[in-house]
Formats: structure tokens, sequence, C-alpha cells
């Protein structure tokens, strides 16, 4: 018969734990950080009661609630909240490499969802999720870290991080406020961690909720389990936490684009970063790394969540839609094609063909026109919306792409030029095969890519693409241009 766990204490930036027998005892620190001042008894009093009471809406029969500590007189001298012990064995951060960790963290993906489906909202909680509130956050942290653990973190990287959530936040004010609409933003638990997640028989229990700052609960759902997923990764299993979010995602029937995603998993990752440099300052040896690596992690999501607006051009037959489906599916971005579009206005079709001589029919210059206004057009709801968008077309009027320019400019997205390159033979061998097998819309041919050669605006802007090579490298080459992107290999 296995006997009692023995006695253990823990220790973070802001609280004791000691675990006595089936029992633990959280002690608040008489701390000041900004976000909280535990520093009067009578505070802490209140931040245990109040621990108490919201943790209970995750984990009811763990939080048993609060004690007094008195003096031989019995005067209360400090509190604790009372608690179960849960199984040490049992935290889903020590099971991440066992043979069913997938399964063990669908099912918390299951039940996060579940207590978001029931997370109660208002007007005021709603508005957590505005871009403002958004930016006011990354500020408040990114301000301590150079205020409260100067150094610990490297300037640099502090303000390209803040460049990047500005940036991102700047350009998807729609996205923001469709979720708000959409009654995303509700009460969370605001810090779910793999250590705070006990995976027992009957269930998950989820434990320490962010009790002490209401507003800091506060946002989209997806910022909530955005927290769990980044400790996943930060701990050795980014597929896990795919695996997490799928699963949330299908069980809550809830979309969103991955650069949101991106983007929520950087601020949780910024946060634990902040965690770890306080914890530093205090005298945690190995806190100064782990605050490093943590931000290097903010910083690669951040990246990662770059909205692109990517022109592939050139002439006819220089595999520009090839390139620009390779993209696509590298980046999951949207793509737009301009002989599509084109069919579209004219209502045909898009795999029939309507061939015309150069300028004339659905060719003409002012359905030419008409067809970069739509793909431009289309694009900036788009890049609003959080999606990288790859516009495929010729683009060879200097107007059209002054239109792409501003475009990405006012949506704060960055712009990809590339200009596809082919031997001329060799584009109107292609065209040749493209035509015989049918199905394709485009009409272009050989007459009309020399003329769209002869008479296109001068480009220096874009970037040459050599596509001659096999698809596979022209992507790869194309990857290695756009911010962010992670090549293959």
């Amino acid at each position: 018969m296995r006997g009692p766990a023995p006695a253990e204490i823990r220790e973070t930036h802001i609280s004791v734990v000691a675990m006595v027998g089936d029992r633990a005892y959280k002690l608040l620190k008489p701390v000041e950080l900004g976000f909280l001042d535990h520093r009067r008894r009578e505070a802490r009093r209140e931040a245990c009661l109040q621990e108490t009471e919201e943790n209970r809406r995750f984990a009811p029969d763990v939080y048993l609630g609060v004690l007094d500590v008195t003096d031989a007189e019995g005067a209360p001298v400090d509190h604790l909240v009372e608690m179960r012990r849960m199984p040490a064995g049992r935290a889903l951060g020590r099971l991440l490499d066992e043979p069913d960790a997938e399964a063990l963290v669908r099912r918390v993906a299951r039940a996060v969802a579940a207590i978001h489906e029931a997370a109660p909202t208002d007007h005021a909680v709603s508005r957590a999720g505005l871009p403002r509130c958004v930016a006011s956050l990354w500020d408040e942290g990114l301000d301590a870290l150079g205020r409260d653990a100067p150094g610990v973190v490297p300037p640099d990287v502090v303000a390209r991080t803040r460049a990047l959530a500005h940036a991102y936040l700047r350009g998807r004010r729609p996205l923001f406020e469709r979720r708000v609409a959409q009654g995303w933003v509700r009460d969370g638990h605001g810090d779910l961690l793999a250590d705070d997640v006990y995976m027992l028989d009957d269930g998950p229990r989820i434990l320490d909720c962010l009790a002490f700052a209401p507003r800091l609960r506060h946002g989209d759902v997806l910022l909530d389990v955005a927290f769990l997923a980044m400790d996943l990764e930060a701990l050795g299993h980014p597929a896990l936490a795919g695996a997490l979010v799928d699963e949330w995602s299908s069980a809550l029937r809830e979309t969103h684009p991955a650069s949101l995603l991106d983007h929520y998993v950087a601020y949780r990752a910024h946060v634990r970063a902040k965690v770890a440099a306080l914890r530093a300052v205090q005298g945690d040896a190995g806190a100064a790394h782990r605050a490093r690596s943590l931000h290097r992690l903010a910083l690669a999501h951040l990246e990662r969540s770059r909205v692109r607006l990517i022109l592939v051009g050139g002439a006819p037959g220089t595999g520009k839609s090839t390139l620009a489906e390779g993209l696509g599916r590298a980046l999951g971005a949207r793509v737009l094609r301009s002989d599509v579009v084109r069919k579209r206005q004219a209502r045909i079709p898009a795999g029939v063909g309507a061939p015309a001589p150069w300028q004339e029919g659905i060719y003409h210059p002012d359905a030419t026109a008409r067809v970069y206004d739509d793909l431009v057009a289309e694009a900036g709801p788009l890049l609003s919306h959080g999606e990288t968008v790859v516009l495929d077309a010729s683009w060879a009027s200097a107007a059209a792409r002054r239109a792409a320019r501003h475009t990405a400019a006012v949506r704060a997205a960055d712009l990809v030029e590339l200009r596809c390159e082919l031997p001329p033979e060799v584009a109107d061998t292609r065209m040749e095969e493209r035509r015989r097998a049918g199905g394709d819309p485009s009409d272009a041919g050989p007459a009309i890519a020399r003329a769209i050669r002869a008479l296109a605006d001068p480009w220096p802007e874009a970037e040459a693409i050599a596509t001659l090579a096999p698809p596979d490298a022209v992507v790869g080459a194309a990857l290695a241009l756009v911010p962010g992107a992670v090549p293959p290999g």
C-alpha cells in the first residue's frame, strides 16, 4: 500500500505553496508588481478569497476555502488558500512523452472548450478583445520588462517585439471587431499551463486561474487556449499544441485565421518571459535563460503572424500560377488569380476558353483595369481579417502595382513583389501544352505574351524568380523572400 506523498514546497514570483499530506496551502507573498499589490495583509486575504471563488468555476472540488494564520493570541497575521492536493505524477506537463499524450491533450481541449462555452461575458468584458486593449497589454508587459527586469531580455528583442505586435494590431481592427461581435471575448482562465492541469480518472482538473486581476482574464477565448498551446510548444511538443487548438476549435465550433493564433501565442510567451524575468531579478539562477528563450518563442510567432500581400507577376507562361499556388499552400494564404476574376466579370466559367486578340473583348484595357481593381479590392478585407493574400497576375501596369502597394500599406501588411522569369521559348511551349490540355482559366498565347513583355512598365521593385527549376525549388526560393516565412527543408 502506497503511503502519503512527501511534503513539498513550491515557489513562484507571487506565492509559496506548501503540500502536506492530501492538502496544499498557498501563501501569497507581500509583493507589489504593478499588476498586483499584496503588501497589506488585508489585501492578501481578499486575494485569497477571490482566488478561491474564481477557481471554483474551473475546479470546484479542489478549492476548499481560506484559512487564517494566527499569532499566539489568535489574531490573524496572514491567510492561506486551502486546496486538495493533486497527484504530482498526473500533471499534464509530466505526461507529454507518454504514448497517449495526444489523447490526453485532446481531452483537455474539450474540457477547456466546455469552460469557454459557459464563460460569462458582457459589454465591459468584450471590450478587452478590441485592438487598443490588446495593444495596451503588450505595452504594459514590455514596459515592465524594461522597468522591473532591465536587460534580462535584450532591448533590441523587446523593441522588435513591440513593433511587430503593433503592426499586426494596427491593420487587423475588422478582425478583432468581428471576434467581439461573434461573442468570443469572455471571462476566461487567464493562466492555462500544463503543470496546472491534472489528469484524474474522472476528468481533468484545471487549477490556478488568474484570480487577482480580472481584466487579465478577460479576452478572446483563443487568447486563453493559446496560453496552453504556447506552454506545450515551449515544453518541446509543438504537434501537441496543434492538436490542442484543433480539438478545442472543433469542440467550440470556432474558426480563426492562423495569424491570430500566432499573435496570441506570441503574447502568452511574452507573459511567461516577463514572469521568468521577474524571477531572475528575485534571484532564480535559471530564470534569465528561460526568459530569453520564451521571448525568442514570442518573436518567432510574431514573425509568423505577419500578414503579407504577395504579388506574383510576369509574362504569361512563366509559371506565375504554379508559384502562386505553391506559395498559397506553404503559407496557408488565399490565392486570387486575375484569369479567374476576368472570367467571373464576363460571366464565363473559369475553365471555358474565351480567346480574343490583344486588347480586345474581355482583354480590352478597360476590362483589364477592372480586373486589377477587383483583385486589389478583394484582397483588402482579407488582409484586414488576418489572411495573407497572393495575387496572381501579370502586373504589367505600374498603376495597378501602386494600388496594391497602397492597400498593403493601409492594412499594415508586408508587401512582397515577385516577377517570374523564363526563357520566352520555354514559356511558349508551356502555353501550348496548357492550351491542348484545356480547362485552364488563362487564354493567353505566345502573341499576347510577346505584347505584354514589350509593353510592360518597368518593375524595379520586384524580385526576379527564375522558374525553370522544379516547382518545389521555385517555391522555396520565393519563400526565402517572404517576411516571417520558413523555407522548406
